[in-house]
C-alpha cells in the first residue's frame, strides 16, 4: 500500500508529499509524488515519483488530469491520497473521492492515523476555531499551504503511461494573466495594507516599507477585490492567500475574522490602526494605535 501525494504546484507539491511521508511511515508503506507528462518531472520533491504520460498533454486540462490520477490510483489502491490545496486542487480532490468511492478531508493539518481512520485538524469559522475531522481509510485529504514543512531533493522517477484521455470541456480562448509580481505565500515579511489607507496612491508608503524590509506587499479582500487598487495575488485571507510569515505588518486594516483567518499562522504579528478598538490588537503580538500616515513615515525615517 502506498500514499500518493499531488499538486500541480511545484511548491505546494513538496509541503504534500512531506505530509505523506509522515502517514506512510505511521502505516509502516511507502508515499509517492505524481507529476503530469514528462515536461513537468519532478525537481523538486525527494522520495519517489511517478510521471503519468498519455497521447495528449495532461497538465492545464482539468478533465485530463481527473483521469490520468483518477486511472492511476484505481489501478494502484492507495492507503490515502494528498492533494495540494489550490483552486483545482480542490475539484480534483472532490472527483477523486467520488471515482475512488471514499470519503475526502478539506484543508487538513495535523494527520495522523488512528484504527484504520485519517484523522485531521481543520479550521473553522473564518479561523475562529479548529475542529477534527476524521476518514476511514482510504480517503483523499486536501493538505493547505504551509500544512508542512518542505521535502526538498531529487527523486527516483519512474514513468507510468495512462490510457487515452478525452475532454468534456472544449478550449474557446486562453487570455494571459496579468504579470504576478508577488510570491506572498512564501514571503517571511509582509507589510499588508487595509481601508486605512484613502487613496491609491497613498500605497506608495507601503511600497518604501516593504523594500526596506525586504518584505512582500499583501492586501486585505476590499483593496484587491472591490477598489482594485492592487491585484489578487496580493489578497490575504479566507478567500485569498493564506500565509506564514515571520513578520506580518498589517497597516490600517480593522481586522475582520475573513482576514485573520489568513494571517493566524504567522510568527510575530504587528498592527498600526488609529482605532484602538480594532480587533486586529486582538490577535497582534504588538500593536502601535496611531495615523498610519505619522506612523509609516517615522518608521521609514527610524529604519533609514
Amino acid at each position: 500500500m502506498t500514499v500518493l501525494a499531488y499538486s500541480e504546484d511545484p511548491g505546494l507539491a513538496s509541503e504534500v508529499y512531506a505530509g505523506a511521508t509522515e502517514i506512510a511511515k505511521q502505516l509502516g508503506s511507502e508515499a509517492l509524488s505524481i507529476y503530469l507528462d514528462a515536461n513537468t518531472a519532478p525537481n523538486s520533491t525527494a522520495g519517489k515519483a511517478v510521471v503519468l504520460k498519455s497521447d495528449r498533454q495532461l497538465s492545464g486540462h482539468p478533465d485530463l488530469s481527473l483521469e490520468a490520477i483518477s486511472e492511476y490510483a484505481l489501478q494502484r489502491k492507495p492507503s490515502a491520497v494528498l492533494i495540494g490545496g489550490t483552486r483545482f486542487g480542490r475539484q480534483l480532490a472532490s472527483q477523486l473521492a467520488v471515482r475512488m468511492r471514499v470519503g475526502v478531508l478539506s484543508d487538513v493539518r495535523c494527520l495522523k492515523v488512528e484504527n484504520g481512520k485519517l484523522r485531521g485538524v481543520r479550521q473553522v469559522y473564518a479561523g475562529k476555531y479548529s475542529a477534527e475531522v476524521v476518514a476511514p481509510l482510504p480517503c483523499v485529504a486536501v493538505i493547505p499551504a504551509g500544512a508542512y514543512e518542505k521535502n526538498v531533493g531529487t527523486p527516483s522517477v519512474e514513468t507510468v503511461t495512462v490510457g487515452r484521455a478525452s475532454e468534456k470541456i472544449s478550449h474557446v480562448e486562453t487570455k494571459p494573466k496579468g504579470k504576478v509580481t508577488v510570491d506572498i505565500k512564501n514571503a517571511s515579511i509582509i507589510v499588508s495594507a487595509g481601508r486605512g489607507f484613502r487613496n491609491k496612491e497613498d500605497l506608495v508608503l507601503l511600497d518604501e516599507l516593504a523594500k526596506k524590509l525586504n518584505g512582500a506587499v499583501g492586501c486585505s479582500r476590499p483593496l484587491s477585490s472591490d477598489l482594485g487598487w492592487l491585484g489578487e495575488e496580493h489578497h490575504i485571507g479566507l478567500t485569498g492567500a493564506r500565509v506564514h510569515p515571520d513578520l506580518y505588518l498589517a497597516v490600517g486594516i480593522s481586522g475582520q475574522l475573513q482576514h485573520v483567518a489568513g494571517i493566524k499562522d504567522s510568527k510575530i504579528i504587528v498592527a498600526v490602526n488609529k482605532d484602538k478598538q480594532a480587533p486586529i490588537f486582538q490577535v497582534a503580538d504588538y500593536g502601535i494605535v496611531g495615523d498610519l500616515y505619522q506612523v509609516i513615515p517615522a518608521l521609514l525615517k527610524h529604519l533609514g
